[in-house]
């Protein structure tokens, strides 16, 4: 696929016209074109194979659909007579768009914003105690050495995830909540194909009488179908985590298979008093949402490492589908 894909920009150069960058599209990504054939081929394949394969095929199809516009838009303005009275076009070419993150991320806030959530921000720097203490972590709980937190020279640290937010908010707010925010969050990982030091990550939470996991179940559905279709389906999974009680892990059934997605439950009953909510009046649910991972799914993206390294190649593939 390499090699197709440097002969098709090999013979691109040398188009000088708009019938003969027709019959290079045509060659390539028409109903009997290469790229076309090669994506026939893949009910061949294990199925395995045939996802990563397929991933890499349709992305190329969808990297010489852009270049085609570019060059037509191109060839088509050195024929066109300049007139100076006519209104002004968008230049495809060099025009920016949202990140990958980005659009994902707000396709997820719009969803929450939709069922009432408010939208709000909190800081990077956070105190020791709203990051653990507050989200009953104390100093001797082993879930600390699982954050693998980032402290700094004067005691705060660099947030290992958007769950401060919660205290905040329920600091300075008073019952029934429905909040969420987006931000990054810093962990010592190692940078690799599924881990960075540095990810995204959307917290949401509500507070109220009588919530139950029916609630939290519902709301999370509604991203689900909302990212991934109506016939995308959730399973919930008993898990730990010391700030929800229970606490689940959440698999979405996506393209034949089920995929850890993100991690849940009801809110613990001393994060509430914590905040001073009393937790025999108040319940409520929280959730937080990995949004590379939920990219990475999305787009069929194999490798973390490519949010971050700012290849062309890699970007220029979303800019059609929202623009700035």
């Amino acid at each position: 696929m390499e090699d197709l894909k440097k002969e098709f920009y090999e013979r691109l150069s040398a188009v000088k016209t708009v019938a003969e960058l027709d019959a290079l599209k045509a060659e390539y990504i028409g109903k009997k074109g290469k790229i076309t054939q090669q994506l026939k081929r893949l009910k061949d394949l294990p199925p395995e194979e045939r996802r990563r394969v397929g991933s890499v095929l349709n992305a190329l199809k969808k990297e010489i659909e852009a270049v085609i516009r570019e060059r037509r838009e191109d060839l088509l303005d050195r024929i066109k007579p300049s007139d100076p009275t006519l209104p002004g076009r968008l230049r495809r070419k060099g025009v920016g768009a949202l990140h990958p993150i980005r659009i994902v991320a707000n396709e997820i806030l719009k969803v929450l914003e939709n069922m009432g959530f408010e939208i709000g921000e909190g800081p990077e720097v956070e105190t020791d105690e709203n990051n653990f203490t507050l989200l009953n972590i104390p100093q001797w709980h082993p879930a600390r050495d699982m954050q693998q937190s980032l402290y700094l020279n004067n005691g705060m640290l660099l947030r290992t995830h958007t769950s401060p937010f919660q205290i905040r908010y329920m600091k300075s707010h008073r019952p029934p909540l429905k909040a969420a925010t987006f931000g990054k969050v810093f962990r010592a990982d190692d940078f690799d194909a599924t881990h960075s030091p540095v990810f995204h990550q959307i917290e949401g939470f509500a507070v109220d009488r009588d919530i139950s996991i029916g609630s939290l179940k519902w709301t999370l559905e509604q991203i689900v179908k909302a990212l991934f279709g109506e016939d995308a389906r959730v399973k919930f999974v008993p898990s730990y985590f010391p700030f929800t009680e229970p606490s689940m892990e959440v698999s979405v059934w996506y393209r034949g298979e089920w995929l850890e997605m993100l991690g849940c439950g009801m809110i613990h009953p001393n994060v509430l008093k914590n905040v001073g909510i009393d937790p025999d009046e108040w319940s409520g649910y929280a959730f937080g949402i990995g949004v590379e991972r939920f990219a990475m799914v999305k787009y069929g993206i194999e490798d973390i490492r490519h949010f971050y390294e700012n290849d062309v190649r890699f970007l220029r593939q979303f800019r059609y589908e929202n623009w700035v």
